[in-house]
């Protein structure tokens, strides 16, 4: 099976088979904040390639509970915005966050993969806009495929080689965890 991305190097897919399982654990979770996705991730190396790793880490994102969805949540980091955005978006964007985590008791997340920069600010409000009128039930599920997005491309920019944060698909969040979970 191939994927559109750059299949992941044999040396950095072999490199995480083989790694120790803490080292493993700790690359999945600069991909997504839940232990329990990662450690399952880890028990079942060695992936024979990148598409079936991801496979694994789609049905690990399905599968999560509600306890590790809200770890993940929590550890979503704020993107930066584009240098050049007025002030009054920055406004728009702290009272939409607010008013999502008032509602939904949790952050907002987005994945915004492939989107052009520019577009991100406009994109994240009409989401928050949109989701706003889920039900928490509802909007729950719709965070989670977020996160399962994210994570699948993040493990996929990991194996790749192109790093951590940086080059992390972006995302979106209401505040700065003081919590860092650890490996």
């Amino acid at each position: 099976m191939q994927t559109r991305a750059t299949p992941a190097t044999p040396s950095t897919l072999e490199h995480f088979n083989a790694a120790p399982a803490e080292e493993a654990v700790r690359t999945l979770l600069t991909c997504l904040r839940s232990r329990d996705w990662a450690l399952r991730l880890s028990a079942h190396r060695p992936y024979p390639d990148l598409p079936a790793l991801l496979a694994a880490a789609d049905e690990a994102a399905y599968d999560l509970t509600p306890a590790a969805l809200t770890e993940a949540l929590s550890a979503e980091a704020l993107p930066a915005l584009p240098p050049d955005t007025y002030a009054a978006a920055h406004t728009a964007l702290s009272a939409a966050h607010a008013a999502y985590e008032s509602r939904f008791g949790h952050v907002f997340v987005i994945c915004l993969d492939g989107l052009n920069p520019d577009e991100s600010l406009d994109q994240v409000l009409a989401a928050i806009r949109s989701r706003l009128a889920n039900d928490p039930d509802e909007e729950r599920l719709v965070a989670a495929e977020e996160l399962r997005r994210l994570a699948g491309a993040r493990l996929s920019s990991t194996l790749q080689g192109r790093g951590e944060r940086r080059d992390r698909p972006q995302t979106t969040r209401t505040r700065q965890s003081t919590q860092t979970p650890t490996p």
